[in-house]
């Protein structure tokens, strides 16, 4: 309920001095201030906290022009931080990808293929790119090249699964140019058949480096839909409550140029989230020029609550990486990766800046911590600057403790949910069983943020993350966790709250619902502390604030939120399924309940269709489904 003249239990008061822009009333709200952890209502005035208690906290603020929403007795927690997610990356692409996070069955996936298919003009591409695997299909498998080349015969088709394949059909063959003379680069193989022709199926053995630069050859969108790419997948985080993210770089991501989406929204005052980017160096043998060019022009901080530096990462140098393909062994590390890391860590320390760094493997991290040792013995380490590992599945005790001792922090993600049954093939259940240690890196005081590594291999959806922290288990339901490594509830929502804020040097303003702190939240449509652990994956935000502004909005809150622009271009797979497939818990809207029914009824039928056809009871092509196939109304 929305009033700005009167609300049961609050009066407006035609006097007050200091009117709140916003108040949220009739919650529960779960603030994560240990001094008062819980409140019913809070205030709002230039996007910060300005009180919060009970009705009669609030009252004084309550003016004329308030905007005053009914929380309706629902759970509202600080607005989540992913700690690492390739956010400004998956802006700049979202429209152009068809997202199979959460759709329950290969069948079901594979309709949406084909429909999307249908609508795809010539010289686009259709492009499934993380956020799903093969284990959350009823089927239990992947598609095949087969199915691929019958769903789109003549439309280039990519679709990668984790960092350990891709698949393309015959199109997308030709479109990349791959044919029996091509040559894949180190690290990747091209499959072939007995006549050595490429198949279609591409394998990171063990980098992924094929598949990345095989899908950066399709097309990609225009600049000023990009922004608008950009702007809706932002609103698409801010369905699920994430209000802050950590942008940890990546491969394919230039500074400055592919930047300029968010640059351009937080000019005009449209980000709808908290982004705070690391810089990541894109070329082997270049990356300590890359980083000098960026010393000699920005600085950590630089820029403002919406849009700021935060250091460089998550990789320094290509050499010391290692690859989080646990289909294949661990990579060795290459020779020069100590002295090229050394470099690269000793030029940001000298220039204050912090970093942090991809490492997967407990050797990685502990070569990693060997070369900050030699740092520290004479020249200082880490001189103030605030640094971090990134994964760290398979980190020892030994260095979580050479990690506390020289001031670091982690930030962790639920890879092993889209991965554990591989890593569980490879290295046994007892080690997966704490991969990673979390429980271990909490005992020891570190900061811990959590995270997705969205969107090439884990889904975007921090509720799937925030289950795998309190359940322990595979998206396929395999036990990977053990108990003793298992989190509380609250313990999971501050490693996604509080952590993040840790990890960026806001925790005086952001983590938490206190006055003075930014005014970041979510109403759930369910109680996280109360629902079934199974069903933690099912929870959605059905009201997001962020700043004081209200970005999203559903349920019994829509329409509180200002509209989006329409989806460019207009035949965006976006337009059609929308993002993550997983309607909410209990239930979804009726409307978007429907809508998930015709589709799954739309993909039993063009099986059903596809089956006549290959008995020859139906005939072949698009006419085939209007056919009358009963005999019975047969003149």
């Amino acid at each position: 309920m929305i009033n700005t003249m009167s609300v049961d239990g609050i009066a407006v008061d035609p006097n007050a001095q200091e009117p709140a822009e916003l108040v949220i009333r009739n919650g529960r709200i779960h603030t994560g201030d240990a001094a008062r952890p819980a409140a019913a209502s809070l205030a709002v005035r230039g996007g910060r906290i300005v009180a919060i208690g009970e009705d009669a906290r609030i009252a004084p603020f309550v003016g004329p022009d308030t905007r005053v929403i009914d929380a309706l007795n629902r759970r509202v927690i600080p607005g989540l931080n992913d700690s690492h997610l390739h956010v400004i990356r998956g802006g700049l692409n979202y429209l152009l990808e068809m997202r199979w996070d959460g759709v329950p069955s290969l069948r079901t996936a594979l309709w949406m293929l084909r429909e999307q298919v249908a609508r795809t003009p010539k010289g686009q591409w259709v492009r499934v790119v993380g956020g799903w695997t093969g284990e959350q299909f009823t089927e239990r498998r992947l598609p095949t090249v087969s199915e691929l080349n019958a769903a789109a015969p003549d439309t280039p088709v990519f679709v990668l699964h984790l960092y350990q394949s891709a698949i393309l059909n015959r199109a997308a063959l030709k479109a990349v140019g791959y044919t029996k003379g091509s040559v894949a680069p180190p690290g990747g193989q091209i499959v072939r058949d007995h006549s050595g022709e490429p198949t279609g199926m591409l394998l990171a053995a063990p980098a992924a480096g094929l598949l990345y630069s095989t899908l950066g050859k399709g097309p990609t969108l225009p600049e000023n839909e990009q922004i608008g790419s950009t702007r809706h997948f932002l609103h698409e985080l801010n369905r699920f409550g994430l209000t802050s993210a950590i942008d940890a770089g990546g491969g394919f991501q230039n500074f400055p140029e592919n930047y300029g989406a968010v640059m351009k929204l937080a000019e005009q005052g449209l980000l709808t989230m908290r982004i705070a980017y690391h810089l990541f160096p894109q070329t082997a043998g270049q990356e300590l020029d890359d980083l000098r060019r960026w010393i000699g022009s920005v600085r950590p901080g630089d820029g403002d609550e919406w849009l700021r530096l935060n250091g460089a990462g998550e990789n320094l140098a290509w050499s010391p990486a290692d690859y989080e393909n646990f289909t294949e062994p661990r990579p060795l590390r290459p020779e020069r990766a100590d002295s090229e890391l050394e470099a690269a860590v000793r030029l940001l320390l000298d220039n204050g800046w912090g970093f942090r760094l991809h490492a997967t493997y407990g050797e990685t991290i502990d070569a990693n911590l060997d070369v900050f040792d030699k740092i520290a013995a004479d020249g200082g380490f880490p001189r103030g600057v605030p640094w971090l590992f990134d994964h760290a599945e398979t980190v020892s005790e030994s260095a979580l403790d050479r990690i506390a001792a020289m001031g670091g922090a982690l930030s962790i993600q639920n890879r092993m949910m889209f991965q554990g049954s591989a890593f569980v093939e490879r290295y046994g259940a007892a080690r997966a069983s704490d991969a990673p240690p979390i429980r271990k890196m909490l005992d020891r005081g570190l900061t811990v943020g959590a995270g997705s590594d969205a969107t090439r291999v884990s889904s975007y959806n921090p509720w799937l993350s925030l289950e795998w922290l309190v359940r322990g288990r595979s998206i396929g339901g395999q036990i990977l966790a053990s108990a003793e490594n298992r989190v509380d509830r609250d313990t999971a929502l501050r490693m996604y709250t509080v952590a993040g804020a840790q990890l960026t040097g806001e925790s005086d303003v952001k983590g938490i619902l206190k006055e003075g702190c930014y005014a970041d939240l979510a109403v759930l449509s369910a109680d996280f502390f109360t629902v079934p652990e199974e069903d933690i994956s099912h929870i959605e935000s059905l009201l997001t604030v962020v700043g004081g502004r209200v970005v999203h909005a559903a349920g019994e809150f829509e329409g509180l939120a200002p509209p989006l622009p329409g989806v460019e271009p207009s035949w965006s797979p976006v337009a059609y399924y929308g993002g993550y497939h997983r309607t909410m818990f209990p239930t979804p809207p009726s409307g978007l309940r429907q809508a998930r029914s015709l589709i799954d009824a739309a993909a039993e039928s063009e099986e059903h269709r596809q089956w006549r056809v290959v008995r020859g009871f139906a005939p072949e092509g698009d006419s085939a489904a209007s056919e009358i196939f009963d005999t019975c109304f047969v003149l």
